[in-house]
């Protein structure tokens, strides 16, 4: 199995501290938010990671990694990156975002994992989003999830609460096969949409975000499995979310989302 931590782009809300580094490259109780990421999986038995760069590449250099790098970054998104890795989709993967952290058992659990395509949410999010904003009703996005944990939709921005059954986490699974379906997929759609939205978000193809690329494949009638968490993860995507997470680091506070 390989890894594929997805790392290319600028993440402007975090400007505060990254106006010169990529957001995985954020520093965060002693070390930086992709390094943790490597000794986690390194740790779980994944040997071959790969990086997919773009702003700031350079200042990502880590030692037994595989560097793809997305010079369209400024001007697309996760899938073009994610597929600029394609060259790799000989195996299962794991698939995560670079400005995340989660739990040894959260990632053990998404290894493990059989279906071909596995999407970690968060069932207990309104926690995590209450402490992180002191409201829940922000940067909200639709999760419609069935009695068999197939997720039905997903996407949608600032839906209404009854339509989030649970919070996408940006941690996935896709095995050889689910690669190839969404190489197919992506291929097949590219040239229609290239000007004009995909999905959910109404992003053109090239700018797509993976929640569209998951509701592509689920309108192409696979299915995609919620694994469900209760939080176990922290996403750094603003200034105020690794001031509060710095903040709970010191008052001990983190342990009730996450264990560092």
């Amino acid at each position: 199995m390989k890894c594929i931590i997805l790392a290319a782009g600028q993440g402007t809300r975090l400007k505060k501290y990254t106006q010169n580094l990529p957001k995985g490259m954020l520093c965060f109780s002693g070390k930086t938010i992709i390094e943790r990421q490597i000794d986690l999986f390194r740790t779980c038995g994944i040997k071959n990671i790969i990086i997919v760069t773009g702003f700031a590449a350079d200042t990502i250099q880590y030692g037994n990694v595989t560097y793809y790098h997305n010079p369209d970054f400024a001007s697309t998104n996760m899938v073009e990156s994610f597929l600029c890795a394609k060259n790799e989709f000989t195996e299962d993967v794991i698939v995560s975002y670079s400005d995340i952290i989660y739990t040894k058992e959260m990632l053990i659990q998404m290894i493990n994992s059989k279906n071909d395509f596995v999407v970690a949410v968060d069932v207990d999010w309104k926690k995590y989003w209450n402490s992180r904003y002191g409201k829940i009703e922000f940067d909200t996005e639709s999760m419609i999830i069935d009695s068999d944990n197939n997720i039905l939709s997903l996407g949608l921005e600032n839906p209404p609460l009854g339509e989030i059954d649970a919070r996408y986490i940006g941690l996935l699974k896709f095995s050889k096969k689910g690669l190839d379906i969404i190489s197919k997929i992506y291929e097949h759609d590219y040239e229609e949409y290239l000007h004009k939205a995909w999905k959910q978000s109404g992003k053109y193809i090239r700018q797509a975000y993976m929640t569209d690329l998951l509701q592509a494949v689920i309108e192409s009638d696979y299915k995609v499995k919620a694994k469900k968490f209760s939080n176990g993860w922290l996403e750094f995507d603003t200034n105020e979310d690794y001031e509060t997470a710095s903040e709970w680091v010191k008052t001990g506070k983190i342990n009730e989302f996450i264990r560092l």
